[in-house]
């Protein structure tokens, strides 16, 4: 394996970045759905501040951690062109979301479910609110990550990969999570009593999944360097997010 492979302008056909790819884009579009589906108490308090988090919060850490092996392994341009393909996703979402709420529904459906129903539930979804905290908060999160892995990889000069993928995430969650709550909270998707409970559970949580999943990060990291034959250090010169 090619241990200090460079960014190079040679295109090369990767194995299972497609794979990769599906995966981070669908547990983006699955977590934003869930945000806007539900809120989950843990029915315990830190500090006199309930526990409780949107329920996209379980998909999201999944996200950061594919994130962190893209970056990792493919290198920070790669990853900032599936962070940008992850938006589009998210983009596509809700726009069939904002469709299907503007078509007419069917009498029976109607009757027993209700017009009202969907738009409290699934209405969110492509709502301007909850559509712009999203945005805002991935492309803040992602890029974060993404910009701190690379340099972390440089500075440790390869070693210490929980150094990388621990850091990263504290920085980019935090962003990530005060953002999206901030956001939701000034368009009134969330009460804005509820602001210091979201965002304090929500960082608490995916930070504690990064650090839970760290020994899964390293064998999936592991497995695709040598599958791909590759580890990538970033070019530093081309960190700007401005760029596909």
């Amino acid at each position: 394996m090619n241990q200090s492979t460079p960014q190079g302008s040679t295109p090369r056909a990767y194995r299972y970045l497609d794979i990769v790819t599906v995966v981070f884009t669908l547990v983006l579009a699955l977590s934003n759905i869930a945000s806007s589906a539900k809120l989950i108490d843990w029915g315990i308090s830190l500090g006199g501040v309930p526990l409780a988090f949107d329920a996209g919060t379980l998909f999201f850490p999944v996200a950061y951690i594919f994130g962190d092996i893209l970056t990792e392994v493919y290198g920070y341009k790669i990853s900032r062109r599936v962070i940008w393909i992850g938006f589009l996703g998210l983009l596509f979402t809700a726009l069939m979301f904002f469709l299907i709420q503007k078509l007419p529904g069917e009498a029976t459906w109607l009757n027993s479910v209700g017009q009202s129903a969907y738009d409290k539930i699934l209405g969110g979804v492509s709502s301007g609110g909850i559509i712009l905290a999203s945005f805002l908060g991935y492309l803040g999160g992602s890029f974060s990550n993404a910009v701190i892995m690379a340099l972390l990889k440089h500075a440790t000069q390869g070693k210490w990969l929980w150094v990388r993928t621990i850091g990263s995430t504290l920085v980019g969650e935090l962003v990530d999570t005060a953002v999206f709550v901030a956001v939701a909270s000034l368009t009134k998707v969330f009460p804005w009593e509820l602001f210091l409970t979201l965002t304090l559970t929500n960082y608490l949580f995916k930070v504690g999944v990064e650090v839970l999943m760290t020994p899964a990060t390293y064998w999936v990291t592991n497995r695709l360097k040598k599958a791909e034959n590759l580890d990538t250090y970033s070019d530093l010169s081309d960190l700007t997010p401005l760029a596909f």
